[in-house]
């Protein structure tokens, strides 16, 4: 394993088949030095999904939008890189101004509900290597599935939340929560390079890291579809 101190790879220090582990602007920069290509699901794949797998109103909008929504709404940034806090926002207070986020900034609006749990699973070819809570009830944990006392957290139920296949690329990170009064459903997306370990297994994470970080010259037709635009450094 080698840990960077800055975005440029020392010559000579990599050599063989890598993987990248870091937040997704880090991630792409040395992605593009070591002929990487990063599979990521795009701004629409969420919004996308069929109904019963969102279990809420949820659109792909923009920022100026949210600023202009009359009441409280759920408001997050549609492209992975986390420029403002995802979080409920009334009427638009507290959203970043004009000069820090431009009004076309693709964001993610959804419909305010009550999530009692939300697990992080690691997914690769669909199915499901590793996966932990991450929040129950608001607060963060990284308590054992099976340890809700109301008996409300079930792996059955979790793995039909995903049960989407054929939707997303074949190394993701793949949220799901149980939606207070309505069940489970997809809570997002995320970049599996970038995402949070939390109480997963690391093997199994490193199964779907590995797939998630393609030799851009090996990339088939179906990986294509999801591999990021290359960014070079200067």
């Amino acid at each position: 394993m080698l840990r960077l101190s800055g975005w440029r790879i020392p010559p000579d220090t990599v050599a063989g088949p890598a993987v990248i582990y870091g937040e997704v602007l880090f991630a792409e920069a040395v992605a593009g030095q070591l002929g990487l290509a990063l599979l990521d699901v795009p701004e629409d794949w969420l919004p996308g999904l069929p109904p019963r797998f969102l279990r809420r109103e949820l659109r792909v909008s923009t920022l100026a939008a949210a600023r202009a929504h009359p009441g409280p709404v759920f408001v997050k940034p549609a492209d992975g890189r986390k420029g403002f806090a995802g979080q409920l926002y009334q009427a638009g207070a507290g959203l970043p101004s004009h000069d820090a986020c431009p009004d076309d900034t693709p964001v993610y609006i959804a419909e305010p509900v009550t999530w009692q749990v939300e697990v992080r699973c690691f997914v690769l070819d669909g199915r499901v290597l590793t996966c932990s809570p991450y929040l129950r009830e608001g607060s963060y944990t990284n308590g054992d599935l099976v340890a809700d006392p109301r008996g409300a957290i079930r792996r059955r139920d979790m793995r039909r939340a995903i049960a989407c296949r054929g939707t997303r690329p074949t190394g993701q990170v793949i949220d799901v929560g149980l939606i207070e009064g309505r069940g489970w459903a997809v809570v997002e997306a995320n970049s599996a390079f970038g995402a949070g370990v939390y109480g997963c297994d690391p093997e199994r994470v490193l199964e779907v890291l590995a797939r998630a970080c393609v030799p851009r010259h090996e990339l088939g037709e179906s990986d294509a579809t999801w591999a990021l635009p290359p960014v070079r450094l200067e």
